[in-house]
């Protein structure tokens, strides 16, 4: 109950420094009952290569039908990366986070493609802004204020304090992580990082519009929140377009969670193939003016 920003308890900035690393500090508490309190019940080792990580991969050795098929497969990764990094920028940089300095779309667009080009090169894992955590980096960094409006709480930031510090200063702890393997980094067990992770999906569902609309299926009418949509969008037409987004998701799961490795690789097509549903399609059943008001804060 601490950790929250909520309760009364201590003052407003204890609140908000055990609130901002809630996260480690249960990592640490949660990997000492693992590794000690059960220490009887056997885990799954921590598997790690403990060779040259820069040593270059073997792709003299691919023959030439290898080589096109990796290059059909890496068309669609590209997809991925182009929507995921362009998507993660957007949000980060929406009005509502009232950052100051220039978005730099391009500039991140080409970084993210000379470290990923340089890292294939030796095998190693491709980076780029992802979900949840490049919104919730942003967060960790805002002056948030809470707002009342019919009864219903949101939390509103005042302002970010836009710094390269944090995120430098957190990947190089990163890479020295590799100073802690094997040990003490085998004694966290994996269900820590499980519940760790399903944790930050969990919370990133407070703000996300789509899981809004959602439970407003399941709500009586007179408790909906007072959101703009809801003013100014009839509710059988909110109820609609949240339905045809849940259908276009579901979809989606069906392929990116598909037992076929390459079935899973057209992912990317088929979120290409939904822009002209939403575009083309969707406005012959939901009018314009509602859509606007539905998710035209997303352009």
């Amino acid at each position: 109950m601490l950790l929250t920003y909520h309760r009364p308890f201590l003052n407003a900035a204890k609140r908000e420094l055990l609130a901002d690393y809630a996260l480690p500090a249960a990592c640490l508490v949660m990997t000492f009952f693992g590794s000690y309190v059960f220490s009887d019940v056997r885990l799954l080792p921590f598997n790690y290569d403990d060779g040259d990580a820069f040593k270059p991969a073997p792709l003299e050795t691919l023959p030439v039908g290898a080589v096109f098929s990796a290059a059909g497969l890496a068309f669609s990764l590209s997809l991925l990366f182009f929507m995921d990094q362009n998507i993660t920028s957007a949000m980060v940089n929406g009005p509502s986070n009232k950052l100051k300095k220039g978005a730099a779309y391009h500039w991140d667009l080409l970084f993210v493609a000379l470290l990923n080009g340089f890292l294939s090169i030796f095998g190693l894992p491709w980076v780029h802004g992802a979900l949840p955590h490049s919104p919730l980096h942003v967060r960790a960094l805002a002056d948030v204020e809470p707002r009342v409006d019919q009864g219903h709480v949101y939390q509103i930031v005042v302002k970010v304090r836009e710094t390269r510090l944090t995120g430098l200063i957190s990947h190089i702890l990163i890479g020295l992580s590799i100073l802690l393997l094997p040990y003490p980094m085998a004694y966290i067990p994996t269900a820590v990082l499980d519940g760790l992770f399903l944790h930050i999906a969990v919370t990133a569902l407070n703000e996300n519009q789509l899981f809004e609309r959602t439970m407003l299926l399941f709500t009586e009418q007179a408790a909906y929140p007072p959101n703009h949509y809801i003013r100014n969008v009839p509710q059988r037409k909110v109820h609609l377009f949240t339905v045809i987004q849940l259908l276009q998701l579901g979809l989606l799961c069906a392929f990116g969670f598909a037992p076929l490795p390459y079935l899973k690789m057209i992912f990317p097509v088929v979120f290409m193939l939904l822009i002209p549903v939403r575009h083309k399609l969707v406005p012959m059943i939901i009018p314009h003016k509602y859509l606007d008001s539905l998710d035209g804060h997303l352009y």
